[in-house]
């Protein structure tokens, strides 16, 4: 819940912050390759299927808490601390992200990093915390692998 709760304050100091201002002065350069910018995502991951469409943070949503059932049943069968951690990651975040599409009806994004012209695709705190959910899932089952591999 940390991680929602983390998710769901930066949001909220964004929005403040951000909808004070013009359209146009709402991305703030922060370095040479990193801005904070507002972005609302109405689709998926990378802006897929963003069309705007009022169903979709609905459908969206649902599809979302059917996923977080699912990884609450598998963290209570987690058996390592690592795995028990990238799930954990994972729920926050897509916790996060259903309660902007249920608050908003999409993700508020604001994380912008680029190089030169070339931007990548704008992410939040849950999208950072899902992906390094993930990494973790992914190094648990490397090690796992390799620990029965050793005691072949």
């Amino acid at each position: 819940m940390a991680v929602a709760g983390l998710d769901q304050a930066s949001k909220f100091w964004l929005l403040s912050a951000m909808l004070k201002l013009p359209a146009e002065d709402r991305a703030i350069t922060v370095t040479n390759f990193f801005n904070i910018v507002l972005a609302m995502n109405r689709g998926v991951s990378f802006g897929l299927f963003n069309d705007g469409g009022a169903r979709n943070g609905l459908v969206f949503s649902i599809l979302a808490a059917a996923m977080i059932s699912a990884l609450i049943v598998w963290l209570y069968r987690c058996e390592t601390k690592l795995l028990v951690a990238g799930v954990g990651f994972v729920i926050g975040g897509a916790i996060g992200n259903v309660l902007d599409r249920l608050r908003l009806g999409g993700v508020v994004d604001f994380l912008d990093f680029h190089a030169g012209t070339i931007h990548f695709w704008a992410f939040n705190l849950a999208d950072s915390a899902i992906t390094l959910g993930v990494g973790l899932m992914i190094v648990d089952s490397l090690l796992a692998r390799l620990e029965a591999s050793n005691k072949n």
